[in-house]
């Protein structure tokens, strides 16, 4: 298989996972069956994609060769048992993908992908378990995937996910989308995750952007079910706005070659119009509410970055008051590390330097940390202390656009350098003569 089918074929399975995975789970009632199923159609794909090209809608073909596999190997092992009755049985397999797309297409995916989130994350686990199986079997992110995003290690990760899976299972829960009350009950967490689901995306380098995009559409086609269950949930509304407002700015984020683009650095015009003007009118109209959450307050932040046509009109004041109130609702040193860069904007380097530095205990093997702080010393013209902290980040750096844009910066401290002992040399020189 070429790199380009790789490629495609990966975003594909990416993408199509939640509906998958959704309607296996409505049909076999198992969250490790359907899983299983859908794993076997994956295989599956990667033997006849690369040969027959992609199917015109890659979920129902999942969904139906998933379940034919699936049922295959119950029968294999109930020797020819007969099944539960299924309502939504096809017996014509040779249309069995159209029609399978045209009842996606013409329900909104049946609510699967909902029903879905809201078993995984299902008040009889743990906040944490909640959000660690919805992020494993909603949208498929690998166990170190989910065990970076919670700074914990991957064997940690996998016990956690086995737990619940098992918890779920003795529950007895029913598979089926749950009431008002329990929605609402699960919000949170559902929330929290899709806005990983987002995190996983957004973060990727930029020689894997491309293939990690529907990661982050995938989260925002998910908040946008989600508010379309709870349309006057303010926070909700911010969520939202928070992953428009963030993912429009995706086509400026990286340079042709693969390196980081800085927001200050980017172009503004490549930025996304339709989807600034979804998210400007959804903060507006979450704030009315006068009920301020996490995701409003981080969405507002954004917003202000996107109401800046130029860098320099970026309201850092407002900004930095946001992070205030951001650290009160929502206290953690990555938000403080975040906060320190509005401070640095607003009161210069050294006061954000001496806001970052009781967080190294906390923040050792944080990338970003480093390269802050490196920044920061660096704007101090403190060079050997910022060649260090930018050395640091490298080691701890998770792919190669964040390393290269760590090295960008070492490259022009270098420069400096150079150029500093070449003006120390004539000084000398004239001196000399």
């Amino acid at each position: 298989m070429s790199e380009t089918d790789a490629a495609w074929i990966d975003a594909a399975l990416t993408s199509a996972r939640p509906q998958a995975v959704g309607a296996l789970l409505r049909y076999f009632r198992n969250l490790d069956t359907a899983e299983e199923a859908f794993q076997n159609a994956c295989l599956r794909a990667l033997k006849t994609w690369p040969q027959n090209g992609p199917p015109r809608d890659a979920a129902a073909w999942l969904i139906m060769v998933g379940r034919n596999v699936a049922i295959d190997e119950v029968r294999r092992a109930r020797r020819q048992a007969p099944l539960p009755e299924d309502d939504h049985a096809i017996s014509d397999l040779d249309d069995a993908e159209g029609a399978i797309a045209e009842r996606l297409d013409g329900s909104h995916y049946r609510d699967d992908i909902l029903r879905l989130m809201f078993i995984c994350c299902h008040p009889e686990l743990p906040a944490t378990q909640q959000i660690a199986l919805a992020l494993r079997i909603v949208s498929g992110l690998s166990v170190k995937q989910i065990a970076r995003a919670f700074l914990v290690s991957d064997a940690a990760m996998e016990q956690r996910i086995t737990r619940a899976k098992a918890r779920i299972g003795e529950a007895n829960v029913p598979f089926e989308a749950p009431g008002a009350v329990e929605r609402a009950e699960r919000l949170a967490a559902v929330a929290a995750m899709i806005y990983l689901i987002f995190n996983e995306g957004y973060s990727a380098g930029g020689d894997t952007a491309e293939l990690r995009k529907p990661l982050c559409e995938e989260a925002i086609r998910l908040a946008r079910l989600l508010l379309r269950l709870f349309p006057s949930e303010p926070e909700i509304m911010g969520l939202t706005a928070l992953l428009l407002l963030q993912h429009a700015r995706s086509r400026a984020r990286f340079a042709a070659d693969g390196s980081l683009i800085l927001l200050e650095d980017q172009d503004r015009t490549l930025w996304s119009p339709p989807m600034i003007a979804e998210g400007l009118a959804l903060i507006d109209k979450a704030m009315r509410h006068h009920r301020s959450g996490p995701y409003q307050i981080q969405a507002a932040i954004a917003a202000l970055h996107a109401r800046a046509a130029r860098p320099e009109d970026t309201d850092w004041a407002q900004i930095d008051l946001l992070y205030g109130a951001l650290e009160v609702v929502q206290p953690s040193p990555v938000v403080t590390l975040n906060h320190a860069v509005a401070v640095s904007k607003v009161r210069g380097a050294e006061a954000a330097l001496a806001m970052i530095e009781p967080l190294a205990p906390r923040l050792a093997n944080y990338f970003h940390f480093h390269g802050v702080r490196g920044a920061f010393l660096m704007q101090l013209g403190r060079n050997d202390e910022a060649r260090a902290a930018f050395d640091r980040a490298i080691a701890l750096a998770n792919t190669s656009a964040e390393a290269a844009h760590i090295r960008m910066h070492l490259d022009r401290l270098i420069r400096d350098s150079q150029t500093k002992g070449a003006k120390e040399g004539i000084k000398e020189g004239t001196k000399a003569k």
